[in-house]
């Protein structure tokens, strides 16, 4: 009798019991667990949201108007202003509208430009190239009797290149109006001067986008009026070399010669004398309620 109640009270049995006490305190603290990381889901979704889009608000409209001059290039003297060609044939006015609540700077100092404002002008200057299907440039800095722009003294310093929200807008269609960085050609002496100021602006002509303009150069605007004159400045005929001269050309820049780069300058200038004879700003009531797709 004594060794039946032994082994009646056995260690085995308590080993028993308690385990089932333990499976279920971690089946509890395993959902504790589960339920205390499900809740800061909401907050870390909401911090990934993605950034409000560019405000691309129309603030400020100008004008550009575009002539070819026939006779620049045959009997000019040193020192002729374009504006001033008697025989200018004139190739249609554009309207330029501004998005001066994205980049502020940018569109100050490009009316200033337009308008004289900062002892300079884009009035009585080149357009210097021409990508057919691209875009084409204007406002390169230099010498004033070669239809280059008087490098400007009276702007301010734009911050704006050196920040990255003013890289967001896309060249996706023709008529985006940029600040060229990426395509600048200045020469380096001007480029280098303390109080230089990058004016240089290019259009995009379509009929496609540009995507290889894109987060390199800072849209600040779009052609509102005259996306037909867009199209007649495209078609305009361009300086383009031999295949030969191109392999040439691409060797020499290969071995460093910087002729190379004073040869390619010339590549793809239109080959008539396509200026801007005229622009401004224009005033009209109530700018900001009129939006362009970026």
């Amino acid at each position: 009798m004594g060794c039946s109640t032994t082994l009646s009270s056995s260690p085995l049995p308590p080993h028993h019991h308690h385990q089932p006490t333990v499976n279920k305190l971690h089946r509890r603290s395993l959902l504790f667990l589960s339920t205390s990381l499900s809740l800061p889901t909401p907050l870390s979704s909401s911090s990934t949201s993605p950034p409000p889009p560019p405000d691309t608000t129309i603030t400020d409209r100008v004008f550009m108007d575009f002539s070819i001059c026939p006779s620049y290039f045959l009997n000019r003297n040193l020192g002729d202003e374009l504006s001033l060609c008697t025989d200018a044939e004139p190739v249609g006015r554009l309207v330029l509208g501004l998005y001066g609540n994205h980049v502020p700077i940018t569109v100050s100092n490009f009316k200033a430009m337009c308008t004289g404002s900062c002892g300079s002008s884009y009035k009585g200057t080149l357009v210097q190239k021409i990508f057919p299907g691209q875009f084409f440039l204007a406002g390169k800095q230099g010498r004033k009797d070669k239809g280059e722009v008087k490098p400007p003294l009276e702007l301010t310093r734009n911050t704006e290149t050196v920040e990255s929200k003013a890289f967001t807008l896309e060249h996706t269609r023709p008529g985006i109006l940029s600040l060229c960085l990426s395509e600048n050609d200045e020469e380096d002496d001007i480029k280098l001067d303390p109080n230089y100021h990058n004016v240089e602006f290019m259009i995009t002509t379509g009929p496609g986008p540009c995507p290889q303009l894109d987060y390199k150069n800072i849209v600040f605007g779009a052609v509102l009026e005259g996306l037909d004159v867009v199209t007649t400045i495209s078609a305009i005929p361009t300086y383009k070399p031999a295949e030969r001269i191109r392999q040439y050309n691409d060797l020499a820049q290969f071995l460093g010669d910087e002729r190379a780069k004073i040869a390619r300058a010339i590549w793809n200038r239109p080959l008539k004398t396509l200026y801007i004879s005229d622009c401004g700003e224009l005033n009209v009531t109530k700018p900001t309620l009129f939006r362009s797709l970026p």
